[in-house]
Formats: structure tokens, C-alpha cells, sequence
């Protein structure tokens, strides 16, 4: 990667990636069709829980597009802000902030109108014994976003979770596959998903509805579970023995594209890469890139949780980085003690309990 100015230029010859700094910058470089979709539209875009995992990214890219575009629109990240940091960072990146209980109506209500909303709010870790804030915030919310936003275009993170376990084989389910979640997050995210289509039918309310499966970044996601467990020597599980995956920026830059994809009712597109990927050999190449064995624990099954992206790519293209580019800068980055965001994914839950 090297930076001309204010623009990152992606080389797959990069073999490390030395600190959060320029991370975070690679992370939020937008693609040509990111700049020529925000160019397009009018409006400013409200981000509905900015501060997870993937909200600041996506919030730091549709800003540096806009202003690639030649767009004066307003960026506004809306969370609770449990972390100063997080929202100090953001006014860094020239992205407003809005502290909001998403949850309280009255709140809802008095956020910015905006052409555009990216709708990433959502329970997944802790929702096993917190079901009740599960559904609120997966079932509930979204009715009430809906509703609030009737007049905008939005689009919907959910997740491929919604499919449960389909068939190695089969390569990955498919938009038009029948659900059959297992878990109580996964059931609530379907409700997430009926709710806002039932509110796109209703209200004429234009919407992509995007099944995420699964986001990566040197600090969080499963090809770091995975060379975190083989760098401490810990057995890596095959009981989830396959999986999909995608660079974070990839999939930011395919959700903001995805804002010119909306429709009613919801246009639905998976999210992910293109490889079909072996836990076993991703630990492998792991332990090799470490220089430490690798132990595993239990067998791989026949099937798992995959999806099948093809449309995504057809729409907005391949992702810029491939699943091998990955592992090897996690593991560069595992290997030179790289900070973390220390929330494991539980990729090998099979039973939806998290």
C-alpha cells in the first residue's frame, strides 16, 4: 500500500501492515464505485449504530467518497457513545455525532432527517440470557427505525446466519434459499428482516437488506480467532469446519454501493467473499506463517455456515483483498503482538447460542 496525498493505494505485494494508524486508513479507502454511488446520490447519511465494530469504517469511507465526489453532505454517526474516544475519533474524520437510546422513541425522533440511512444496529454476543434485549433491539427497533425513516432510502445489515447450516457442497446459500435460523439471535434477526420489509411494502420505503457473512480486520473476526488460538498453542475447533469471509473494507464499500441497489420491496444480497475456506487449512497456514504447531479438536462436519455471494459481486465486483492476503497480514500482525479488539466471533457455535 502506498499513500499519495490522501488517497491509499491498495498493492497486493503488501506484506505487512505496521500500526492501527495506517490500518484504519486502508480500512476506510472507498472504491470507484463507492465514489461514483455517493456522487450520485443527493442527501446526507445517517450510520444507526456507528460505534460497532464496522460503524466507523463504513462512516470514515462515506465521508472521504463524498468529499472524492465533489458532495457537500453531512456524515452522521449515531450511537450511545459508551466510549469518548470513539466519538472524538470520529469528528477526527470530520463524521458528526448524534448520542441516541435508539431504543426510545422519543429520542428516535428527534434525529437528523437524511436522505440515506445505514441501519448497523443489532445484539449478537450476550444475546443467550438477554433474549428479551435481543428481540428488542433486532425485532423491535427496526420498526421504529422504519418508521422514523419511511421517507428515506436504508440500507439493512442483518446477517447469513438467517440460512443456517447449509450443505459444504452446495456452495453457500442463496437470497431466494429458505431460512431456517437456529438460535435465538439468528430467529430475531429474521424478524429483523420481516419487520423492515413489512415497513418497505407499507410505506413504498426503499431498501437492501444485506446478509453479512463474515467481516475481517487484523483486530477482530474469525482468521484472527483462529491465529490468535494456533500463536497460544490452544486447539483450534473444526466443529464449524468451513466458512466465508470478507475484508471489512470490502464489505463497507459493497454496503454503501449497495444504496443505489434499493428498491421495494427490500433488494436482499449477500455479503461475503468468493472462497470457500477450510478452518483446518486456514489454522495450517497459520501455524506455518507463526512457526508454531497446530492442534485441533473435533471433525469437520458436512455442512456449515456459507453464503453464496455471487450477486454481491456481479453488482459491485470481487473484493479487493483475497482470503489468503488476509491471513497472511493477520498473521503478521498476530506475530508482532498487534493490539486487538478482544471479542472473540464464536465462529464455531453450530447451535446459534451466543
Amino acid at each position: 500500500m502506498k499513500l499519495f496525498g490522501e488517497r491509499v493505494v491498495m498493492s497486493s505485494n503488501l506484506t505487512s501492515i505496521q500500526d492501527v494508524a495506517q490500518l484504519e486508513e486502508f480500512l476506510s479507502e472507498p472504491t470507484d464505485g463507492v465514489v461514483r454511488t455517493l456522487g450520485s446520490l443527493d442527501g446526507d447519511i445517517v450510520v444507526l449504530g456507528v460505534a460497532g465494530k464496522m460503524g466507523p469504517t463504513l462512516a470514515r469511507m462515506a465521508k472521504k467518497a463524498s468529499e472524492r465526489a465533489r458532495v457537500k453532505r453531512r456524515i452522521i454517526g449515531v450511537s450511545r457513545f459508551s466510549s469518548p474516544s470513539l466519538e472524538n475519533q470520529l469528528h477526527a474524520w470530520s463524521v458528526e455525532t448524534v448520542r441516541c437510546d435508539l431504543l426510545d422513541p422519543g429520542s428516535l425522533a428527534k434525529l437528523p432527517d437524511a436522505a440515506n440511512v445505514v441501519f448497523m444496529a443489532g445484539m449478537k454476543f450476550g444475546s443467550t440470557g438477554q433474549e428479551w434485549l435481543t428481540w428488542a433491539i433486532n425485532t423491535f427497533l427496526p420498526g421504529l427505525v422504519a418508521d422514523r425513516y419511511r421517507d428515506s432510502s436504508i440500507a439493512v445489515f442483518s446477517t447469513g446466519n438467517v440460512y443456517g447450516l447449509s450443505p459444504v457442497a452446495g456452495g453457500g446459500s442463496r437470497e431466494e434459499d429458505e431460512l431456517n435460523p437456529s438460535g435465538e439471535y439468528a430467529m430475531s434477526c429474521v424478524g429483523r428482516e420481516r419487520v423492515f420489509d413489512h415497513f418497505s411494502r407499507a410505506n413504498k420505503t426503499k431498501m437492501t437488506i444485506l446478509r453479512l457473512n463474515y467481516s475481517s480486520e487484523l483486530r477482530y473476526g474469525v482468521l484472527l480467532d483462529i491465529a490468535q488460538r494456533v500463536n497460544a498453542g490452544q486447539p483450534v475447533s473444526l466443529s464449524m469446519g468451513y466458512l466465508n469471509t470478507i475484508w471489512q473494507a470490502d464489505a463497507c464499500a459493497m454496503s454503501l454501493e449497495s444504496l443505489r441497489c434499493v428498491s421495494s420491496p427490500p433488494n436482499v444480497i449477500n455479503i461475503t467473499g468468493p472462497e470457500l475456506l477450510s478452518v483446518r487449512s486456514v489454522a495450517e497456514q497459520c501455524g506455518k506463517r507463526l512457526g508454531k504447531p497446530v492442534r485441533f479438536e473435533g471433525a469437520e462436519s458436512g455442512d456449515a455456515l456459507l453464503s453464496n455471494a455471487s450477486k454481491s459481486h456481479e453488482l459491485f465486483g470481487p473484493p479487493r483483498v483475497s482470503a489468503q492476503q488476509m491471513i497472511d497480514w493477520i498473521a503478521d500482525w498476530v506475530s508482532k503482538g498487534g493490539s486487538t479488539l478482544q471479542k472473540p466471533t464464536h465462529f464455531e457455535e453450530r447451535a446459534g447460542h451466543f
